[in-house]
């Protein structure tokens, strides 16, 4: 039986790049080479695509060897647009599209250059974009392979975007009747100018501490608590550095207790399920980028401590959240959960979590019984099931 050929599209633009490398040589490794064909796609941090042996030294941290062998879709020299996949060369041509039945189109002006660069082009049946973060985990990517008709794992356009924005995130959950913390959000503009009406507005709607964060980012990047006023202009400063919108929330259980950070793992299409829940107990004051990836000493406790029905309105939430977004394949749900009270807050949805075998989604999918290997396997199924599904769409009458 011919196999799947199956492109891992990992690396980005994105300050998550490090972290979309580990996860990719983590499914490279773990991913079953007898039942597909793997294709291994970087993108490097200046927006090069690379193929085969340029993507895998990307994944050893080592430099692309020739220019020529990247794809050069980021360039700012050359023509905008999608690049052919290509082995041994750059393929960048004046943008007039040549029809394929699927797949990365080249565009070319020539008949014979089409057929040429069709030859060489690297045709995959299903992608699997490991990415993180902006041009990733944002719907840039999954509008690209809408527009090529490549089936791909994980969320559509939508539910990426809608899940990437903290704000709009926010807003979805309201509507579906899903409790989240206090919050504000604020552009980087009027902070620019009012820096005071804006510790007003703040200060009016919150109460410290309150965690300052980019609206468009993950892996806790540019995330800043704020104690008090003093800190709060510089926690300000230090995400504005990552985008034009600031969530700020209220902290969960005040200045005297941490809120308790419970994760679900969520699989499927159109009736997803959720995995037992997990409990991070971090290291540091709250379970930031170092403590995620750098530091030891934060904790994850699998399955969390919580009773009968705590573990299951976690669940609970957590397939609703997985709705409100129009989320599809896979996400980490991440919940706060007030120490005191016992109130849960659904705090954000992860539309494309850390992957490493030791990352917190797989840890919880194998603690519900589906292991590493055949969590991959679902996956790629779910997102090839998402694709035919979509055929059954009309675009014309």
């Amino acid at each position: 039986m011919k196999k799947i050929r199956v492109g891992i599209l990992f690396g980005g633009r994105s300050g998550e790049h490090e972290v979309s490398l580990l996860s990719a040589a983590s499914v490279l490794n773990a991913i079953d080479k007898e039942k597909y064909e793997v294709v291994p796609i970087g993108i490097t941090k200046d927006g090069r695509w690379l193929t085969a042996g340029d993507a895998q030294n990307l994944l050893k941290g080592k430099k692309a060897q020739q220019a020529e062998t990247h794809l050069r879709a980021g360039d700012p020299e050359t023509t905008p647009g999608a690049a052919v996949l290509a082995q041994g060369e750059s393929v960048v041509f004046p943008p007039e599209p040549v029809h394929r039945e699927s797949g990365l189109v080249p565009f070319q002006s020539d008949a014979a250059l089409a057929r040429r660069a069709s030859d060489r082009a690297i045709n995959v049946d299903v992608i699997f974009p490991v990415l993180h973060g902006t041009f990733g985990e944002d719907g840039t990517i999954q509008g690209l392979l809408e527009l090529a008709d490549i089936p791909y794992v994980g969320a559509g356009v939508l539910g990426s975007a809608a899940g990437m924005d903290k704000d709009i995130m926010k807003s979805l959950f309201l509507a579906a009747g899903i409790p989240i913390v206090k919050h504000v959000t604020i552009l980087r503009s009027a902070w620019e100018k009012e820096p005071k009406k804006v510790h007003k507005l703040v200060e009016s709607k919150l109460k410290y501490p309150v965690f300052v964060k980019p609206a468009n980012l993950g892996s806790s990047v540019g995330i800043s608590k704020a104690h008090d006023r003093k800190e709060l202009g510089p926690a300000i400063e230090e995400a504005a550095k990552f985008d034009r919108k600031i969530v700020i929330e209220q902290g969960v259980g005040g200045k005297k207790h941490k809120a308790r950070e419970i994760e679900c793992s969520v699989l499927g299409n159109d009736d997803p399920v959720a995995s037992l829940p997990g409990e991070i107990v971090p290291g540091k004051e709250f379970y930031d980028y170092t403590a995620k990836y750098l530091d030891e000493g934060s904790q994850l406790i699998i399955p969390a401590k919580l009773t009968k029905s705590e573990t299951k309105k976690v669940q609970t939430l957590a397939v609703q959240a997985f709705k409100a977004v129009d989320c599809s394949g896979l996400a980490r749900v991440d919940f706060l959960m007030d120490a005191t009270t016992k109130k849960i807050y659904l705090n954000e949805i992860n539309t494309m979590p850390g992957f490493t075998a030791i990352s917190m989604y797989p840890k919880l999918w194998a603690a519900s019984g589906l292991s590493y290997p055949d969590l991959i396997v679902r996956l790629i199924e779910l997102g090839i099931e998402r694709h035919a599904d979509k055929k059954k769409n009309q675009y014309s009458r």
